[in-house]
């Protein structure tokens, strides 16, 4: 699936902790956009969807919630909850995010800019996207 935790640089100190994130460094592309996720209601899951070209890198800044990585064959769970390492997806997989806990914020870094012809919404469109390659 090419799905992986990425551990960033942390530097410990008694007055806090700092992580940072450099392209093409710690993530293996440019970064193009910067969003973040915050304030889900309870019981909301975010995403539900695949991208043709974007791939991402998603961070749990504050709180916790989970990704689910699906390739049309396997679903992978993934939970964030540390601001020291985050989730790289490549492009052409199905994520949702959900079980987002009180005052999180998700921080997602994308390879691209926001294009909406990028994005496979329909579930059904995202498998038989995955049979024509």
């Amino acid at each position: 699936m090419n799905v992986k935790i990425i551990d960033l640089p942390k530097h410990e100190d008694p007055r806090g902790n700092l992580s940072f994130i450099e392209e093409e460094n710690h993530i293996p592309f440019k970064i193009e956009r910067i969003y973040w996720i915050y304030d889900v209601p309870g019981g909301q899951i975010r995403g539900g969807h695949a991208f043709k070209e974007q791939n991402e890198f998603i961070v749990a800044l504050s709180g916790s919630f989970d990704v689910i990585v699906d390739d049309g064959k396997e679903k992978r769970t993934y939970s964030l909850n540390r601001s020291y390492y985050g989730l790289y997806i490549p492009n052409g997989l199905w994520r949702s995010m959900e079980n987002f806990s009180t005052n999180s914020v998700a921080l997602v870094l994308s390879s691209t800019d926001y294009n909406e012809s990028d994005y496979i919404r329909n579930y059904e469109d995202f498998l038989i996207s995955k049979d024509e390659r």
